[in-house]
């Protein structure tokens, strides 16, 4: 079976003024359709870099990433914004709502960025009420709860029903309670929808919602026991109120 996203010898240097540092060394890693896979690692590792290269949001500096058979390095900007439009949907940590918009606006655009008609009301209605923010889709951001702000991110992440979810430390800032719900919504989705998910996250409680963890450092995959937050042979136990 052919991967659906699968990155080759993936390499990133940033430049701090004369300085090269590199933050991905030649990575490679395959991930099949309908996979949850957490990527974990101290602050540093490549993470966020590795997000940014799937998504398509900056290009790599060497190697390639492969989403459904199309390799972002052939496309132009443009191209790669649209296949981002058709096929991923982000969760950021920082949860990037507009705040003059009310929460189901926030949802609604992102149908409308991707050039799709209106949300299906009966979809919209699902998972909010998934969520439990069906009752405040006419707040603000301003007027709802960091967990709740999240929920509304994610919520606009599955709006458009993409393929593929990236989501980076998507409960980096929130309580037990508005992360059992979030995370809960990731499998949920990817289960039902059969999307195929990608988080990142420094927790191990939350990385034990996926299916597989690819452990990184230093810019490259390593085995699970060279990672200091991760004991070998152990498995965490997930999150729980």
């Amino acid at each position: 079976m052919s991967a659906f996203i699968e990155a080759r010898d993936l390499r990133k240097t940033y430049r701090v003024g004369k300085v090269e540092v590199p933050a991905l060394r030649g990575i490679s890693f395959s991930v099949q359709k309908g996979e949850f896979i957490s990527i974990v690692g101290p602050s540093g590792s490549g993470k966020s870099t590795l997000f940014y290269l799937l998504g398509g949001l900056t290009r790599a500096d060497g190697g390639s990433v492969t989403i459904d058979g199309v390799d972002f390095a052939t496309l132009s900007d443009g191209e790669r914004t649209r296949l981002r439009k058709r096929k991923i949907g982000f969760v950021f940590q920082k949860f990037n709502l507009l705040p003059t918009l009310s929460a189901r606006s926030n949802i609604e655009i992102a149908s409308d960025i991707a050039g799709n008609s209106a949300p299906d009301p009966a979809f919209l209605a699902k998972i909010t009420g998934m969520l439990g923010i069906a009752g405040r889709l006419e707040h603000r951001p301003n007027e709802l709860s960091g967990g709740e702000q999240q929920r509304v991110a994610l919520a606009r992440a599955l709006i458009n029903r993409p393929a593929i979810v990236l989501a980076d430390e998507p409960t980096g800032n929130l309580d037990t309670k508005s992360s059992n719900i979030v995370l809960g919504m990731l499998r949920q989705s990817n289960k039902d929808l059969g999307q195929t998910v990608m988080m990142i996250t420094h927790n191990p409680e939350a990385a034990a919602f996926g299916d597989r963890i690819i452990h990184m450092r230093d810019g490259e995959i390593v085995a699970p026991d060279e990672d200091p937050q991760w004991a070998p042979h152990t498995q965490p136990e997930p999150l729980r109120s």
